[in-house]
């Protein structure tokens, strides 16, 4: 028998089922239509799903007990599977079979049904990526429509850069759904949560737009760095994006950036986080004693782990936000 793994998204239990029926209705509402065959049909089938959505991505873990081989549906949208626990022979169709392992991810394209061939106590981490989003993320970096469409490389190295960092996006998400409230309930976390999540797949996993994301690009004014540095100073806390920013300055993405680069040495972005980090400190300053915390403050702003704030926070201003919570005299 082999050691449960960390069930993740505890708190978001969708359902437990006894049966493959069960579990493939179960599946096909909150993913996709899924064929569930048992290896052993006789024995039953006991699976356990838990699932929530964080902005525009929906998050899944799923547990089996028994070996299982699950048959999709062709997908509308990409598909990101994590094993967890065991492992599984991964397929869709046109493609080569790999095995999924934790150091081993599967990426699906939309229009390709996908076979797993799933091990006895096999779970893994699901993640469903609304196609008309990822495309549009994808052109907001490469500055241009996407001619084609987006083709990922199957096989998703997670001990890569971008491979931890889609990690790491996947334990935020599972650490704010089970606080109540956590970072889930604050539209600027899921939002930085969803540019995290987004940017480390399109950049740290190969397709067939990265070299063309990898190519040098025209440069914009410093009036484009003028009209967003106001734009960002009056509205800190709309959960803004770079393509957001860029558009309303009208430029491009990789223009505004190289100009910010240029004319402040820093990104939109960063910019961005610094004046959070300058209106998180005033709410910490101004806070009646016991009226708020700093894991609380620091959510409010779109930080998302609180150890990195606090790290951000001494860097910038010599002191840990604990400190300012303390220290600060109040009426």
């Amino acid at each position: 028998m082999t050691r449960a793994a960390t069930e993740v998204f505890a708190s978001h239990r969708v359902a437990a089922s006894a049966t493959a029926d069960e579990a493939a209705a179960v599946l096909s509402e909150v993913f996709l239509p899924v064929e569930i065959s048992p290896s052993e049909p006789a024995a039953g089938l006991r699976m356990h799903l838990n699932a929530l959505t964080a902005g525009r991505i929906t998050f899944g873990y799923m547990r089996f007990r028994e070996a299982v081989r699950i048959h999709t549906a062709e997908p509308v949208n990409y598909h990101l599977d994590i094993p967890v626990q065991s492992q599984t022979t991964m397929r869709a169709a046109r493609g080569p079979r790999f095995r999924g392992t934790e150091q081993t991810a599967g990426v699906f394209m939309p229009g390709r049904s996908v076979e797993l061939d799933c091990s006895d106590w096999f779970a893994q981490v699901a993640i469903m990526i609304t196609r008309s989003d990822l495309e549009t993320e994808l052109e907001l970096l490469l500055d241009a429509p996407a001619s084609t469409p987006l083709e990922f490389e199957p096989q998703f190295d997670l001990t890569t850069d971008g491979g931890r960092a889609v990690s790491q996006a996947v334990r935020l998400v599972d650490e704010g759904s089970r606080r109540t409230p956590g970072l889930l309930a604050h539209p600027l976390a899921v939002r930085s949560l969803e540019q995290v999540f987004l940017h480390s797949l399109l950049l740290g996993q190969p397709h067939n737009y990265s070299n063309a994301l990898d190519m040098p690009r025209g440069g914009s004014g410093a009036r484009s760095v003028s009209r967003a540095v106001e734009l960002l100073r009056q509205d800190p806390a709309r959960s803004w994006t770079v393509g957001e920013l860029a558009s309303a300055v009208s430029t491009s993405v990789r223009s505004l950036q190289e100009a910010f680069r240029r004319a402040l040495d820093t990104t939109p972005m960063a910019y961005l986080r610094r004046l959070r980090l300058e209106r998180a400190r005033e709410d910490l300053i101004i806070a009646p004693s016991g009226s708020v915390t700093v894991s609380e403050v620091a959510a409010r702003w779109g930080f998302l782990h609180v150890s990195r704030f606090a790290g951000s926070y001494a860097e910038r201003f010599g002191e840990l936000p604990s400190a300012t919570l303390r220290h600060t005299k109040r009426p």
